[in-house]
Protein backbone atom coordinates (compact mmCIF):
# COMPACT_ATOMS: atom_id res chain seq x y z
CA UNK A 1 0.00 0.00 0.00
CA UNK A 2 2.94 2.58 0.90
CA UNK A 3 4.54 2.77 -2.78
CA UNK A 4 0.79 3.52 -4.21
CA UNK A 5 0.56 6.57 -1.45
CA UNK A 6 3.82 7.98 -2.18
CA UNK A 7 2.87 7.92 -5.80
CA UNK A 8 0.25 9.51 -5.37
CA UNK A 9 1.71 12.29 -2.96
CA UNK A 10 4.79 12.70 -5.55
CA UNK A 11 2.63 14.08 -8.52
CA UNK A 12 0.72 16.19 -5.43
CA UNK A 13 3.71 17.84 -4.15
CA UNK A 14 4.97 18.75 -7.76
CA UNK A 15 1.54 20.23 -8.83
CA UNK A 16 1.76 22.48 -5.53
CA UNK A 17 5.88 23.48 -6.37
CA UNK A 18 4.18 24.45 -9.78
CA UNK A 19 1.59 26.53 -8.45
CA UNK A 20 3.55 27.68 -5.70
CA UNK A 21 5.95 29.42 -8.53
CA UNK A 22 3.56 31.11 -10.42
CA UNK A 23 2.12 32.13 -7.50
CA UNK A 24 4.69 34.17 -6.17
CA UNK A 25 5.20 35.41 -9.50
CA UNK A 26 1.37 36.81 -9.09
CA UNK A 27 1.65 38.14 -5.72
CA UNK A 28 5.16 39.76 -5.04
CA UNK A 29 5.94 41.44 -1.81
CA UNK A 30 3.37 38.77 -0.05
CA UNK A 31 4.36 36.46 2.64
CA UNK A 32 3.86 32.85 0.78
CA UNK A 33 3.03 30.29 3.72
CA UNK A 34 3.54 26.37 3.07
CA UNK A 35 0.99 24.28 3.56
CA UNK A 36 2.38 20.86 3.83
CA UNK A 37 1.78 20.13 7.97
CA UNK A 38 5.73 19.38 8.21
CA UNK A 39 6.32 23.01 7.57
CA UNK A 40 5.36 24.37 11.09
CA UNK A 41 8.86 26.03 11.31
CA UNK A 42 8.41 27.86 8.64
CA UNK A 43 4.76 28.92 9.19
CA UNK A 44 6.10 30.48 12.26
CA UNK A 45 8.92 32.05 10.47
CA UNK A 46 6.51 33.48 8.17
CA UNK A 47 4.25 35.51 10.26
CA UNK A 48 6.91 36.34 12.19
CA UNK A 49 6.89 40.18 9.66
CA UNK A 50 3.42 40.40 9.69
CA UNK A 51 1.36 43.13 9.23
CA UNK A 52 1.90 42.53 5.97
CA UNK A 53 -0.89 40.31 4.51
CA UNK A 54 -0.12 36.43 4.60
CA UNK A 55 -1.39 33.89 1.75
CA UNK A 56 -1.89 30.01 2.15
CA UNK A 57 -1.37 27.68 -0.86
CA UNK A 58 -3.27 25.07 0.86
CA UNK A 59 -6.70 23.61 2.30
CA UNK A 60 -8.63 23.95 5.14
CA UNK A 61 -5.84 21.93 7.29
CA UNK A 62 -3.11 24.61 6.30
CA UNK A 63 -4.90 28.05 7.31
CA UNK A 64 -6.01 26.28 10.44
CA UNK A 65 -2.53 25.68 11.09
CA UNK A 66 -1.26 29.91 10.15
CA UNK A 67 -4.43 30.91 12.30
CA UNK A 68 -3.06 28.81 15.34
CA UNK A 69 0.32 29.77 15.42
CA UNK A 70 -0.86 33.72 14.46
CA UNK A 71 -3.24 33.11 17.32
CA UNK A 72 -0.19 31.32 19.96
CA UNK A 73 1.78 34.61 18.48
CA UNK A 74 -1.43 37.03 19.67
CA UNK A 75 -0.78 37.71 16.12
CA UNK A 76 -4.78 38.16 15.13
CA UNK A 77 -6.65 39.64 13.98
CA UNK A 78 -4.61 39.78 10.67
CA UNK A 79 -5.75 39.65 6.81
CA UNK A 80 -5.16 36.22 4.90
CA UNK A 81 -5.42 35.41 0.79
CA UNK A 82 -5.92 31.77 0.22
CA UNK A 83 -4.81 29.78 -3.05
CA UNK A 84 -6.68 26.39 -2.71
CA UNK A 85 -4.44 23.31 -3.15
CA UNK A 86 -5.64 21.10 -0.72
CA UNK A 87 -7.92 17.55 -0.85
CA UNK A 88 -11.26 18.85 0.34
CA UNK A 89 -10.92 23.51 0.07
CA UNK A 90 -14.18 23.65 1.78
CA UNK A 91 -13.38 27.19 3.35
CA UNK A 92 -12.40 28.21 -0.69
CA UNK A 93 -15.77 26.93 -1.40
CA UNK A 94 -18.14 28.28 0.91
CA UNK A 95 -16.17 31.76 0.79
CA UNK A 96 -16.94 31.83 -3.16
CA UNK A 97 -13.06 31.37 -3.77
CA UNK A 98 -11.92 30.27 -7.16
CA UNK A 99 -10.50 26.61 -7.15
CA UNK A 100 -7.99 26.91 -9.65
CA UNK A 101 -4.97 28.62 -8.43
CA UNK A 102 -4.69 30.73 -11.28
CA UNK A 103 -8.28 32.40 -11.20
CA UNK A 104 -7.76 32.65 -7.07
CA UNK A 105 -4.28 34.09 -6.85
CA UNK A 106 -5.68 37.42 -7.91
CA UNK A 107 -8.47 37.18 -5.00
CA UNK A 108 -5.50 35.82 -2.65
CA UNK A 109 -4.13 39.69 -3.25
CA UNK A 110 -6.61 42.27 -3.67
CA UNK A 111 -9.97 40.84 -2.88
CA UNK A 112 -11.97 42.33 0.10
CA UNK A 113 -11.43 41.30 3.59
CA UNK A 114 -13.86 39.49 4.95
CA UNK A 115 -14.35 39.07 8.80
CA UNK A 116 -14.61 35.98 10.45
CA UNK A 117 -14.60 34.14 13.34
CA UNK A 118 -12.90 31.46 14.80
CA UNK A 119 -13.77 28.59 16.80
CA UNK A 120 -11.62 28.55 20.46
CA UNK A 121 -11.43 25.03 22.44
CA UNK A 122 -10.67 25.13 26.78
CA UNK A 123 -6.95 23.87 25.42
CA UNK A 124 -6.37 27.29 23.09
CA UNK A 125 -7.02 25.19 19.83
CA UNK A 126 -8.19 26.83 16.67
CA UNK A 127 -11.39 25.58 14.36
CA UNK A 128 -11.65 27.39 10.77
CA UNK A 129 -14.21 25.77 9.80
CA UNK A 130 -15.90 23.29 11.27
CA UNK A 131 -15.15 20.35 14.28
CA UNK A 132 -16.93 16.95 14.66
CA UNK A 133 -17.33 14.78 17.77
CA UNK A 134 -18.91 10.89 16.48
CA UNK A 135 -19.14 9.57 13.54
CA UNK A 136 -17.83 12.24 11.29
CA UNK A 137 -14.41 11.98 13.67
CA UNK A 138 -14.21 8.61 12.89
CA UNK A 139 -14.67 8.96 9.40
CA UNK A 140 -12.04 11.51 9.06
CA UNK A 141 -10.01 9.20 10.63
CA UNK A 142 -10.36 6.56 8.82
CA UNK A 143 -9.86 8.97 5.32
CA UNK A 144 -6.69 9.82 6.84
CA UNK A 145 -5.62 5.99 6.30
CA UNK A 146 -6.14 6.28 2.36
CA UNK A 147 -6.26 9.99 1.85
CA UNK A 148 -2.38 9.39 -0.02
CA UNK A 149 -4.05 6.71 -2.05
CA UNK A 150 -7.46 8.22 -2.75
CA UNK A 151 -8.13 11.84 -2.80
CA UNK A 152 -11.37 13.74 -2.49
CA UNK A 153 -12.75 10.04 -2.64
CA UNK A 154 -11.54 9.01 0.94
CA UNK A 155 -13.94 10.76 2.93
CA UNK A 156 -16.66 9.01 1.46
CA UNK A 157 -14.28 5.72 2.32
CA UNK A 158 -14.30 6.88 5.63
CA UNK A 159 -17.80 7.10 5.98
CA UNK A 160 -18.85 4.08 5.22
CA UNK A 161 -16.43 2.24 7.11
CA UNK A 162 -17.18 4.64 10.33
CA UNK A 163 -20.76 4.30 9.35
CA UNK A 164 -21.04 0.54 9.03
CA UNK A 165 -18.79 0.06 12.86
CA UNK A 166 -20.23 2.46 14.46
CA UNK A 167 -23.28 2.71 17.78
CA UNK A 168 -22.76 5.79 18.94
CA UNK A 169 -21.84 7.52 22.22
CA UNK A 170 -23.29 9.00 25.12
CA UNK A 171 -22.72 12.31 24.92
CA UNK A 172 -24.11 15.38 26.44
CA UNK A 173 -23.86 18.28 24.27
CA UNK A 174 -24.72 21.99 26.17
CA UNK A 175 -25.39 25.47 24.47
CA UNK A 176 -23.51 27.84 26.93
CA UNK A 177 -27.03 29.78 27.55
CA UNK A 178 -28.43 26.33 29.50
CA UNK A 179 -29.67 24.83 26.41
CA UNK A 180 -29.50 20.62 26.37
CA UNK A 181 -29.20 19.75 22.54
CA UNK A 182 -28.35 15.89 24.48
CA UNK A 183 -28.27 15.15 28.22
CA UNK A 184 -26.40 11.73 27.46
CA UNK A 185 -29.31 9.20 28.03
CA UNK A 186 -29.40 8.26 24.76
CA UNK A 187 -26.72 6.97 21.88
CA UNK A 188 -25.65 10.22 19.44
CA UNK A 189 -24.07 9.15 16.24
CA UNK A 190 -22.61 12.73 15.26
CA UNK A 191 -22.16 16.33 16.95
CA UNK A 192 -20.67 19.11 14.57
CA UNK A 193 -20.15 22.49 15.16
CA UNK A 194 -19.48 24.70 11.84
CA UNK A 195 -18.86 27.91 10.95
CA UNK A 196 -18.89 27.17 7.09
CA UNK A 197 -21.34 25.09 5.52
CA UNK A 198 -19.45 22.25 3.85
CA UNK A 199 -16.68 19.72 4.61
CA UNK A 200 -15.49 16.81 3.16
CA UNK A 201 -15.22 18.52 -0.20
CA UNK A 202 -18.37 20.30 -0.75
CA UNK A 203 -20.22 18.14 1.70
CA UNK A 204 -23.52 20.73 2.90
CA UNK A 205 -23.26 19.17 6.87
CA UNK A 206 -24.53 23.05 7.93
CA UNK A 207 -26.20 24.73 5.72
CA UNK A 208 -27.24 27.45 7.32
CA UNK A 209 -23.70 27.96 9.19
CA UNK A 210 -22.12 31.79 8.50
CA UNK A 211 -18.88 32.45 9.40
CA UNK A 212 -19.48 36.29 10.15
CA UNK A 213 -22.86 36.18 12.57
CA UNK A 214 -20.78 35.37 15.54
CA UNK A 215 -22.47 32.10 16.62
CA UNK A 216 -21.58 28.56 15.61
CA UNK A 217 -24.22 26.02 13.76
CA UNK A 218 -24.58 22.87 15.73
CA UNK A 219 -25.58 19.72 14.13
CA UNK A 220 -26.80 16.87 16.28
CA UNK A 221 -27.96 13.05 14.81
CA UNK A 222 -29.17 10.21 16.93
CA UNK A 223 -30.25 7.70 14.76
CA UNK A 224 -27.61 4.87 15.51
CA UNK A 225 -29.34 1.75 14.29
CA UNK A 226 -28.22 0.25 10.66
CA UNK A 227 -31.28 1.31 9.29
CA UNK A 228 -30.79 4.98 10.33
CA UNK A 229 -27.10 5.41 9.81
CA UNK A 230 -27.59 4.37 6.16
CA UNK A 231 -30.33 6.74 5.44
CA UNK A 232 -28.55 9.46 7.46
CA UNK A 233 -25.81 8.93 5.42
CA UNK A 234 -27.38 9.10 2.21
CA UNK A 235 -29.77 12.16 3.01
CA UNK A 236 -25.96 14.08 4.50
CA UNK A 237 -24.95 13.20 1.22
CA UNK A 238 -27.83 15.05 -0.56
CA UNK A 239 -27.71 17.80 1.56
CA UNK A 240 -31.40 16.73 3.22
CA UNK A 241 -30.36 15.54 7.10
CA UNK A 242 -31.23 18.36 8.43
CA UNK A 243 -35.08 17.62 7.67
CA UNK A 244 -34.74 14.57 9.66
CA UNK A 245 -36.53 13.95 13.45
CA UNK A 246 -33.13 12.24 14.47
CA UNK A 247 -31.20 15.40 13.78
CA UNK A 248 -31.23 18.49 15.63
CA UNK A 249 -30.37 22.09 14.49
CA UNK A 250 -29.26 24.90 16.61
CA UNK A 251 -27.11 27.59 17.23
CA UNK A 252 -24.99 29.24 19.86
CA UNK A 253 -21.82 31.38 20.27
CA UNK A 254 -20.32 28.54 23.68
CA UNK A 255 -21.16 24.53 23.14
CA UNK A 256 -19.57 21.81 25.46
CA UNK A 257 -19.51 18.93 24.52
CA UNK A 258 -19.12 15.53 27.12
CA UNK A 259 -18.68 12.11 27.28
CA UNK A 260 -21.66 10.35 30.10
CA UNK A 261 -18.59 7.78 30.79
CA UNK A 262 -15.26 6.60 29.47
CA UNK A 263 -16.14 3.92 27.43
CA UNK A 264 -17.57 7.25 25.50
CA UNK A 265 -14.70 9.18 24.96
CA UNK A 266 -14.32 10.21 21.51
CA UNK A 267 -11.98 11.49 18.90
CA UNK A 268 -12.52 14.89 17.27
CA UNK A 269 -11.83 15.73 13.81
CA UNK A 270 -10.63 19.69 13.73
CA UNK A 271 -10.64 21.09 10.18
CA UNK A 272 -10.30 17.57 8.28
CA UNK A 273 -7.51 16.48 11.00
CA UNK A 274 -8.00 14.42 14.01
CA UNK A 275 -5.43 14.88 16.95
CA UNK A 276 -4.21 11.47 18.76
CA UNK A 277 -6.42 9.91 21.36
CA UNK A 278 -9.79 10.44 22.56
CA UNK A 279 -11.06 13.06 24.81
CA UNK A 280 -13.95 12.83 27.49
CA UNK A 281 -14.74 16.41 27.31
CA UNK A 282 -14.33 20.13 25.84
CA UNK A 283 -15.78 23.27 25.09
CA UNK A 284 -15.88 25.27 22.26
CA UNK A 285 -16.75 29.13 21.73
CA UNK A 286 -16.73 31.52 18.83
CA UNK A 287 -14.92 34.51 18.76
CA UNK A 288 -16.10 36.43 16.36
CA UNK A 289 -14.31 38.91 13.89
CA UNK A 290 -11.39 36.85 14.50
CA UNK A 291 -9.58 37.30 11.10
CA UNK A 292 -10.17 38.14 7.58
CA UNK A 293 -10.75 36.02 4.53
CA UNK A 294 -9.73 37.94 1.33
CA UNK A 295 -12.97 37.40 -0.91
CA UNK A 296 -14.25 38.08 -4.32
CA UNK A 297 -15.05 41.65 -4.10
CA UNK A 298 -18.53 40.59 -5.99
CA UNK A 299 -19.62 37.53 -4.28
CA UNK A 300 -20.29 34.94 -6.29
CA UNK A 301 -22.37 31.85 -6.07
CA UNK A 302 -20.83 29.20 -3.39
CA UNK A 303 -18.70 26.61 -5.62
CA UNK A 304 -20.83 23.29 -5.73
CA UNK A 305 -19.49 20.07 -4.41
CA UNK A 306 -17.10 17.87 -6.65
CA UNK A 307 -19.34 15.31 -8.50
Amino acid sequence: MEPRRDAHRAPLAGRRSAVGRRVRGALPGLVLVPGRRSDAVAVASAVEPVPRDVVVLGGDGSVHRLLQELHDQRLLPATVGLVPAGTGNDLARSAGIPLEPQDAAPVAATGRPAPRGLLLDDTGGVVVNAVHAGVGAEATASAGEVKGVLGKAAYAVGALRAGLTTRGWHLRVVVVDGRTVADGSEPVLMVTLALGSSVGGGTRVAPTARPDDGLAEVVLARGTSAIARTSFARDLRKGRHTRRRDVTVTRGQEVLVEAVGPQDAFHVSVDGDVPPGRIRRRTWRVEPDAWRLRVPTAPPATVPPSP
